[in-house]
């Protein structure tokens, strides 16, 4: 192996504080900024469509044409207005400005982030149970993730098809059919990657941020009084007047910084600095404004249903929803996408079972389509819009994936920020309670709707987080069970010196769990076949804690005689493996194999349940039942099927 030193970093390949990755290159932040615009602040850029109207939604009484104020919203009072921009702009401000902008960002993986990024980070030194608490707590908020990457789409979209009952009733009765065909438009054109898609992304953001923020100004105009918002006693007072309805309201003010997560993980693709410069130089303000233009028509008008469709002028409703549904699709598919790119990083850290990784470009490591997260994503979200119909019914669903991943993140900050970067606990513990004094009400304000809808993610959540758990220790308790019984190595070399099995031309390549064993595959086709082929080949892939191996550390080739290799090739949590590719690279250190004579052994278990293994009995099923409809590792490593030989053995749980 390559004995060049890695670069200094701490553990893990972190520099903390140095902002994710370095600057962008010279000449290039702007242009990688206004990128950032579509992908990474998609979600929380279409959040002004549905989350002021939620904290002061109405529902029918039962008398004809009454309404009366929803359970968890406030009254249309100058003050409870006044109050929940205060809050608007404050969490705005705390949360997603000093929290993710100003800290978050800065624990990447070799400048990747995420919750799978962030866990990686805690060290491996750290007290077994506090990695156990911080690895089950990050596993629970990736599961929260993908609840949150069912229900944007949804969201999202519906909301802003909505606008269309602003525009005429007649049209009431299409706001669901159309939304329906949008998502499964969006879902079915993902096979054919999003590099193309992707390249319009940035400028049809330009254009809905500066449309909402002109909507804003003209509000703003109207009622300047609004802007007196910003003074915090408003929200203070607030609580004063009405704790229990202010407390409630929380659970919708928090649909305002939605997008905080998918800031923090869609990090890696553009760095730090471009995402902090789309944040000030346009999102954040382009927020604020059209918050406040919403606020100013309640003061002047008193409640409206959708304050957001409120303050587009009726001539140009019909050009709006185009442009609203634009960016919604957009904000989709950023989630869509990062699902997938959350499924990858938890196959290759051991916490999912294999899945199909298709890449749809020839340049972009990250452009990748899964179908199988892809087809549940939209079944799912079809599913929800038929069951909930309006926007306002996915409100309550959307806060308790969001608030609890945000919760969970703090923690895991923490962790890494006092274990892995050397922080004394009297400097990190007061930024973990300013984090956790936003995120701990917003999650609890959001629990109270658990029966409203909220039951959905935690549903989602829990089946997750019951697959990776089981997935984790099932595998845990195959490599136990196969290294109890492994041979050394050199045992076996020895063996074939005194037996000398008849040796075929070609080369096998044996995939193999232990990078120091002898692969049971290998073993097994020696007692029942009695041949060897003439260069050998045992091939460990190593699954790193950084979401990139430098190149000259990937690749180990080591010869131990007899015609044998040990391959061992290091591959990060971003990137999926290629087998022929890598003995390809093996080739610039001696070993050459030819594919037209090289064959691949593999073993396939078949699971029994009856075994003495301390997994409870339904994780010993689900485990079982998973591996057999796990992609093969044909599939996942690209090998070629026509050369692959598949070997059964039987493991008794």
């Amino acid at each position: 192996m390559n004995e060049s030193p890695a670069p200094a970093t701490s553990a893990n390949g972190t520099k903390p504080g140095d902002g994710g990755g370095g600057p962008a290159p010279h000449g290039k932040l702007f242009p990688i900024a206004l990128g950032a615009l579509g992908v990474v602040y998609g979600d929380i850029g279409t959040s002004p469509l549905y989350a002021l109207s939620e904290c002061f939604a109405m529902k029918p009484t039962g008398h004809e044409g009454a309404l009366e104020t929803a359970a968890h919203a406030l009254e249309v009072t100058d003050a409870n207005v006044l109050g929940i921009l205060s809050l608007v702009f404050w969490s705005l401000t705390m949360v997603v400005t000093v929290k993710y902008i100003g800290f978050i960002l800065k624990a990447h993986n070799r400048g990747e982030g995420g919750i799978f990024a962030l866990l990686a980070l805690v060290p491996a030194g750290a007290s077994s149970r506090v990695r156990a608490v911080v690895v089950l707590s990050a596993l629970f908020g990736a599961a929260l993730l993908y609840g949150d990457g069912v229900i944007t789409p949804a969201i999202s979209v519906l909301s802003a098809v909505e606008g269309l009952r602003v525009a005429t009733h007649a049209l009431d009765k299409w706001v669901v059919p159309l939304t329906l065909f949008i998502l499964l438009a969006l879902f079915l054109v993902q096979k054919r990657g999003t590099e193309r898609i992707g390249k319009a992304f940035g400028p049809v953001m330009i254009v809905w941020f500066i449309v909402i923020s002109a909507l804003g100004v003209r509000g703003i105009v109207s009622n300047p009084e609004v802007l007196k918002a910003v003074n915090p006693l408003w929200a203070v007072e607030l609580f004063k007047t009405d704790p229990t309805r202010a407390f409630l309201s929380l659970g919708a003010v928090v649909l305002c910084i939605t997008g905080g997560e998918a800031l923090y993980a869609d990090m890696g693709h553009f760095g730090a600095r471009p995402i902090r410069v789309a944040w000030f130089g346009f999102v954040f303000p382009a927020l604020l404004l059209n918050y406040f233009g919403q606020g100013a028509y309640l003061l002047d008008y008193g409640w409206v249903e959708k304050p957001f469709w409120a303050i587009v002028p009726a001539p140009l409703v019909y050009p709006m929803v185009a442009l609203a549904t634009a960016a919604t699709v957009i904000a989709s598919q950023a989630l869509i996408s990062g699902a997938f790119s959350l499924t990858r990083q938890a196959v290759q850290l051991g916490y999912m079972p294999r899945v199909t990784i298709v890449h749809t470009s020839e340049t972009a490591e990250g452009q990748i389509y899964v179908p199988e997260v892809n087809n549940a994503l939209m079944v799912a979200c079809l599913a929800l819009v038929l069951m909930f119909r309006h926007s306002s019914g996915l409100a309550a669903a959307y806060g308790i994936a969001v608030t609890g991943t945000m919760g969970i993140t703090s923690l895991v900050y923490f962790v890494v920020v006092t274990r892995n970067w050397g922080w004394s606990t009297a400097k990190a513990l007061p930024l973990l309670v300013l984090f956790l004094a936003f995120d701990t009400p917003f999650f609890l304000a959001n629990i109270v709707k658990f029966f409203e809808g909220g039951w959905f993610p935690i549903v989602v959540a829990f089946g997750l987080f019951a697959l990776m758990t089981t997935w984790k220790r099932g595998r845990a308790e195959l490599a136990e069970r196969f290294n109890t019984s492994v041979m050394p190595l050199s045992a076996l070399l020895e063996d074939i010196e005194g037996t000398k099995p008849h040796r075929v031309r070609g080369t096998a390549v044996f995939m193999s769990g232990n990078s120091d064993g002898t692969p049971p595959v290998l073993l097994h086709h020696l007692k029942h076949n009695q041949v060897l082929h003439r260069q050998v080949v045992l091939l460990s892939i190593v699954s790193e804690n950084v979401p990139y191996v430098l190149k000259d550390e990937q690749l180990e080739v080591k010869d131990v005689g007899a015609g044998f290799f040990r391959v061992i090739w290091r591959t990060g949590f971003m990137e999926t493996p290629n087998v022929p590719a890598i003995l390809v690279r093996a080739r610039e250190q001696g070993l050459v194999c030819e594919p037209s004579t090289t064959s691949y052994f593999l073993g396939r278990e078949t699971l029994l349940t009856g075994g003495r293994s301390k997994m409870f009995r339904w994780r010993k099923l689900l485990f079982a039942f998973v591996s057999r409809n796990a992609l093969p590792a044909t599939s996942y490593f690209g090998l070629p099927p026509g050369r692959v030989v598949e070997l059964g053995m039987q493991v008794d749980l």
